[in-house]
């Protein structure tokens, strides 16, 4: 391939070629860190209720393996060539490289799926690599659709990359990052947070006031107030002192706390917000019974587990050449997979499918001797040949 580095090296006794970017991306994402550019990033670091909903489904989608069928994608772009399926299976399940787990590859694909709205992987012709989706420059061509794909000066060619894109309304090269529709959302939920803690630290509400009969000078109350915050302080549960001079008297004081605010109704609401623009039904994560825990979990892998997935195998179809299928082994999906087995049960007792096609679609093995309809047990004989059936052969008094 193109723009693959001559250098290799031996490791666990294969000879693999290294990533081109490695020695950037280790100064951008291991010596020298410096802060992203997307504000989501942030979000994701100091918002709590963003980082859970981003690592739960990062986790969800991570544990979903990868099934190679043992049918070619009929396509006019042309595949890596010379890529056997064992090959595909073990770099999409258990060694993608020798320096990563599956799991943390997978991680690292999904999380910039997420807060950038793409993914980008490299494979060498040995191994894939996941590329920092910030680091990334795509490069459009003015008769093909993309002509390259640029990682500080080293540049790529669209056979080398493969590139997940999340849905975007406006372009068609990046992807948008669901988090964007709850931008306001996070800000808000940022803010009240800050005050949050401005309101504890400072003391919004005067607990102690002073009265002086003569004007003092700023100077001077600004001493008096610092000496009794010192003795006073609203960190260890008092409230800022009040100094009243110059004759003027107190007509009211506010009883005004942090709870009277409704902080915490509005701050569950811009989580839920935040949830929802994910695809998370809120009740998973706040809590709730039994009754409505079930079909939320199932909403939540149908609607919104299950895509991401998706997308990540139509990206390997198209530049590996085979079908792939998710694992239906899915722990919040096995009621589903009763209802899905009682429904192919039917369909195979019935003649309608093959044994061989209900296992293929429940992504289990096909077995040898099991191409043929069954035929249904209760209309074999004369339903199966009309010369068939009907009263036993005997004589006139019926005996046979």
């Amino acid at each position: 391939m193109a723009n693959i580095l001559d250098r290799t090296l031996e490791v666990m006794g294969l000879r693999t070629k290294l990533n081109p970017s490695q020695p950037y991306i280790q100064l951008q994402e291991g010596t020298n860190v410096p802060p992203l550019a997307n504000q989501y990033w942030s979000y994701y670091e100091n918002l709590g209720v963003v980082n859970r909903a981003i690592n739960m489904i990062v986790d969800s989608c991570s544990q979903i393996d990868i099934l190679v069928d043992y049918e070619d994608i009929p396509q006019n772009f042309p595949p890596v060539k010379g890529v056997r399926r064992e090959t595909v299976h073990r770099l999409l399940n258990y060694e993608p490289n020798p320096f990563q787990d599956i799991s943390s590859f997978r991680r690292l694909l999904l999380t910039d799926l997420l807060v950038e709205g793409n993914a980008f992987i490299y494979y060498d012709g040995v191994h894939i690599y996941h590329m920092p989706a910030h680091l990334v420059e795509i490069e459009p061509d003015e008769k093909l659709y993309v002509k390259g794909y640029k990682v500080h000066k080293i540049v790529y060619s669209p056979e080398e990359m493969i590139h997940i894109k999340h849905n975007s309304m406006r372009g068609i090269y990046r992807g948008a990052s669901p988090l964007k529709a709850a931008a306001k959302n996070m800000t808000l939920l940022a803010r009240m947070l800050r005050f949050q803690d401005t309101f504890f630290e400072n003391g919004a509400v005067p607990g102690l006031i002073l009265k002086s009969p003569n004007a003092l000078s700023d100077k001077l109350k600004e001493r008096m107030i610092e000496g009794w915050l010192r003795a006073y302080a609203p960190n260890k549960g008092g409230k800022r002192p009040l100094i009243l001079d110059g004759g003027l008297e107190l007509d009211k004081i506010s009883n005004t706390s942090f709870k009277e605010l409704d902080f915490e109704a509005s701050i569950k609401n811009q989580e839920s917000a935040v949830l929802t623009s994910l695809g998370i039904p809120p009740v998973l994560l706040m809590g709730g019974n039994n009754a409505n825990i079930r079909p939320n979990q199932r909403l939540y892998y149908i609607e919104t587990i299950i895509p991401i997935v998706d997308k990540f195998l139509k990206g390997f179809e198209r530049y590996f050449g085979y079908k792939l299928k998710p694992d239906n082994d899915i722990p919040g999906l096995q009621p589903e997979l009763k209802e899905q087995a009682n429904f192919y049960s039917t369909l195979v007792n019935t003649g309608i499918i093959t044994v061989n096609e209900a296992r293929s679609a429940l992504a289990y093995d096909t077995m040898q001797d099991e191409d043929k309809l069954r035929v249904p047990q209760n209309i074999v004989g004369s339903a199966t040949n009309p010369n068939e059936g009907g009263r036993p052969e005997g004589d006139e008094d019926g005996e046979v």
